[in-house]
């Protein structure tokens, strides 16, 4: 099945075009393209850009900043985002523990860290994963003891993203340890600089820091903070995670790394290459069916139908094709895509080769993890055998 825009889409994508040409800064764009560390501020003077023309939570409902947009408009959205190398909003904040306040937020709740998140004037990362629970996330053993109108927390949290310059954690904790595993579980949200926090770096084989383990010694958190009603956790943290299961397939970001490929092949002058041709060539018959499968989802979604485990489909194929795209561009760039830190550069800062090839080992290095994150890649594949195939 084919996708035509129709009229009000084609208005759409050239407002959108014309907002990113006036608004977004032009050495924002040079530093996503080449997969370069955008620093916070500058992705926070994006997101309030975003804000003040409403566009920066598609997600949420109208009446708490959102846009009321279908799931095509915020797939064609995103893509639009992805194709110009605009950066992307902190996700833990709009994707993640946004929705769940909004659920399950008092009103309170909501009128405090709405407004903040769609301003950025809040930093989230999320505390799930612990060195013994990490696929098997109601195995958690991070306890919330209640002490008068607190919890005090004791544990830890790992691969924590972005704990580094976050300023608040949503986190699951343990609040009833005789109760089974799903059902003694609380769901909380703490400032990053409560008394006994402390934040160690978690590096990756090229020296870059990509993760944390986060310790907590007698934390207190008011009970106020518990987001959804005691021992009720696991249902807060299953709606998050599922959340945005139709928007998985990374569709906007493998078209934006597809252009990235045509754009090395021609800047390295390998256009003509016949190996180079062939594979971006089934390169882009996969991302064509893949966009197809996502757009025909969305479109069934927004109809009033009922979308079951197809998503995990999109999951699955969109990761991978992200992690095919990596292998050929390094393979495109041969040693001039070495990591930064390589050693055939001695004492300069400059690129070794192309300003185009300085982080295409790195990225590759950190899209291996897409096929885990999120439910890997056999479990993905056991959904759908199960609950789409009927195996």
């Amino acid at each position: 099945m084919r996708y035509q825009l129709n009229a009000e889409e084609l208005k759409f994508e050239a407002e959108v075009e014309a907002f990113i040409k006036a608004e977004l800064d032009p050495e924002i764009q040079r530093r996503v393209a080449r997969s370069l560390e955008v620093a916070p501020a500058m992705r926070n003077e994006w997101t309030r850009k975003l804000n003040r023309v409403g566009w920066v939570a598609p997600n949420w409902p109208e009446e708490h900043g959102g846009t009321g947009w279908s799931m095509r408009r915020r797939h064609q959205f995103e893509v639009l985002m992805r194709k110009h190398h605009a950066p992307e909003t902190q996700g833990f904040g709009f994707n993640m523990v946004g929705p769940a306040i909004i659920k399950y937020g008092s009103d309170s709740q909501k009128s405090y860290y709405l407004p903040k998140i769609r301003n950025a004037e809040m930093q989230w990362c999320q505390g799930y994963s612990e060195p013994g629970a990490g696929s098997d996330l109601a195995g958690i053993s991070t306890r919330a003891e209640i002490r008068g109108d607190h919890y005090c927390i004791n544990g830890s949290k790992i691969w924590t993203s972005g704990a580094e310059h976050a300023d608040h954690i949503f986190l699951l904790v343990r609040t009833d340890p005789d109760a089974k595993k799903q059902l003694g579980i609380s769901f909380l949200l703490l400032r990053m600089d409560a008394p006994g926090i402390k934040v160690e770096p978690l590096l990756a084989f090229n020296g870059k820091r990509l993760w944390n383990q986060v310790f907590f010694d007698d934390v207190m958190v008011p009970r106020e903070d518990r987001l959804g009603d005691e021992n009720a956790g696991w249902t807060v943290a299953k709606n998050l995670l599922g959340n945005e299961r139709l928007m998985v397939s990374r569709v906007a970001e493998n078209k934006r790394v597809f252009g990235r490929v045509q754009g090395l092949l021609d800047e390295l002058g390998l256009v003509a290459e016949d190996d180079f041709k062939k594979r971006l060539n089934a390169i882009e018959i996969r991302l064509k069916s893949l966009e197809s499968m996502a757009l025909r989802l969305l479109s069934k979604f927004d109809q009033g139908g009922h979308v079951g485990a197809e998503p995990s489909m999109l999951k699955l194929q969109g990761s991978q094709l992200i992690q095919a795209q990596d292998q050929l561009l390094l393979e495109i760039a041969q040693y001039y895509g070495l990591p930064a830190d390589s050693v055939l550069r001695g004492q300069s800062n400059d690129p070794i080769g192309p300003p185009e090839t300085e982080m295409i080992a790195s990225a590759l290095f950190h899209h291996r993890g897409y096929t885990i994150a999120g439910g890997a890649s056999e479990i993905q594949k056991n959904i759908i055998a199960q609950h789409v195939l009927g195996l």
